[in-house]
């Protein structure tokens, strides 16, 4: 299931919080987004359709559960990415990224103890 870059911000709250009411939802999401109540309710409404959102109708407000896991969703973002951007090029990216000279020498390292690690 592939995830809009603003699902995908409503996804990570849930992910980083737990479940979260449209309020809950609002007061973590407006200072970073910009964005009103309704909007999280038009986007909420569009994520259950999908099947990214469940909810359990809680006395007033309704409690909102990522339905997708988020190692799954990531997986899923990266090879579109890869196919999109490389063709699937793992290796072209890589040397993209090392060409761009914008790895720290920390990200460097990780990289390669994940290459050796693999």
């Amino acid at each position: 299931m592939r995830l809009s870059d603003s699902e995908w911000k409503i996804a990570d709250c849930l992910w980083n919080n737990g479940d979260m009411t449209i309020t809950e939802l609002t007061k973590e999401l407006r200072p970073v987004t910009g964005w009103s109540k309704n909007t999280i309710i038009t986007m909420l409404k569009r994520m259950t359709e999908k099947g990214a959102v469940t909810f359990v109708q809680e006395d007033k407000a309704k409690r909102f559960h990522p339905a997708i896991d988020r190692t799954e969703a990531e997986l899923e973002e990266t090879e579109s990415f890869l196919d999109k951007v490389y063709k699937g090029n793992v290796g072209l990216m890589i040397s993209n990224l090392l060409d761009s000279d914008k790895l720290t020498d920390e990200q460097l390292a990780e990289l390669k103890r994940i290459i050796r690690e693999g």
